[in-house]
């Protein structure tokens, strides 16, 4: 029997809580400290996490608890240096994305990984995703080029919206999120990005003049497929077409149809109104003599649809196998960096206000 993975978890906020209760869930890992700037004085805990020892400081954690891991679930402006750390002290890290604010400090966290020989696995929820998994073999059945439209507006308040405030002293919606939309059209596509264009807007005085709260990419693909991401956060958002996952193709189409859209499910402001998926329709495009579709629309239901917090268990559970059985995770690193690459240029294009090239 493998011995467990001591693990550290940092960062206690709505991510770092679901992946705690699936590390306390896990045989496979020992949690041997929760950390936060206010850890020692936290009363709201889940239950199963309340006795775990906490420490209120970062590196005072990691020597004192020496893990064989760390799970980093902060705000990204930590991500590089918390990761480096772990690293140079011989963890393993999962890393909540997106990796970092630069791609230059997310290309330094993954050659610290390569460096250390450690084990780097980046939070990409969707690639564990049941129906997200089936959407994008779908996608890739339609055909070249691809049209593929995504968004994730988010009518926020009270504490969310503190939470999206806090975010964007750091970084823009299109960024923050963008990385999980774009990582999944480079999935479908199997092309190389080349050009993105993007523009945003500032639709609020409650953040810096230079942040914008709304904003939308395109990003154009070297084998003429192109995708669509919109993301917006704030009181002033709308509800009304705030979930939009759809895909087309030469030979049809493929939609995620979510039960937000029918007023069943959480509103856009909740995780679970953007990772719960419903059913998936697939349309096909082929057409009789006289123009009458040789085919009905498939609606079609994944079954085992995870929560958000199942969610986090799945991810945890492939961390947990990419330690003990050693896989290879150099294209998992890849991606994550080439996804934020695309976001960040294309926050440079809101900045600039011009298409700016990805080809090197």
């Amino acid at each position: 029997m493998q011995e467990r993975v001591r693990i550290l978890v940092v960062g206690l906020g709505n991510m770092g809580r679901s992946h705690a209760k699936a590390y306390h869930a896990l045989d496979g890992f020992e949690i041997v400290g929760l950390c936060s700037r206010h850890a020692t004085t936290l009363n709201d805990l889940p239950p199963e996490l309340i006795d775990y020892p906490r420490f209120d400081e970062y590196n005072e954690a990691l020597e004192s608890v020496k893990p064989d891991a760390v799970s980093i679930n902060t705000y990204s402006d930590t991500h590089a240096e918390f990761a480096c750390s772990a690293f140079e002290a011989g963890a393993h890290v999962f890393l909540e994305k997106p990796m970092a604010p630069t791609v230059e400090d997310s290309q330094r966290v993954v050659d610290a990984a390569n460096k250390a020989n450690r084990k780097l696995v980046v939070g990409y929820i969707l690639r564990h995703h049941p129906s997200w998994e089936k959407f994008v073999e779908l996608a890739q059945g339609l055909g070249k080029p691809l049209v593929m439209r995504m968004n994730l507006n988010q009518q926020s308040s009270g504490s969310e919206w503190g939470v999206h405030k806090q975010l964007m002293q750091s970084m823009s919606p299109i960024v923050d999120c963008g990385v999980h939309y774009v990582d999944i059209m480079c999935l479908m596509s199997g092309a190389k990005p080349v050009k993105v264009n993007a523009m945003g807007v500032r639709l609020t005085d409650e953040i810096a003049p230079d942040m914008y709260n709304y904003g939308q990419l395109q990003v154009y693909f070297d084998d003429g497929s192109v995708g669509w991401y919109e993301a917006g956060w704030g009181p002033m958002m709308s509800e009304t077409a705030f979930f939009v996952k759809d895909v087309v193709g030469p030979e049809g189409c493929v939609s995620i149809v979510a039960a937000e859209q029918a007023g069943q499910g959480p509103g856009s402001s909740t995780v679970e109104g953007h990772t719960q998926a419903s059913r998936l329709r697939l349309h096909h495009s082929q057409t009789t003599a006289d123009g009458a579709f040789v085919k009905e629309d498939e609606l079609i239901q994944v079954e085992d649809e995870p929560d958000h917090d199942g969610l986090c268990f799945r991810e945890q559970v492939y961390f947990l196998k990419a330690i003990q059985e050693d896989i290879n995770l150099t294209e998992h690193m890849r991606d994550a960096v080439n996804s934020l690459r695309i976001v960040l240029a294309a926050d440079k294009s809101v900045r600039e206000g011009q298409p700016v090239s990805l080809v090197e």
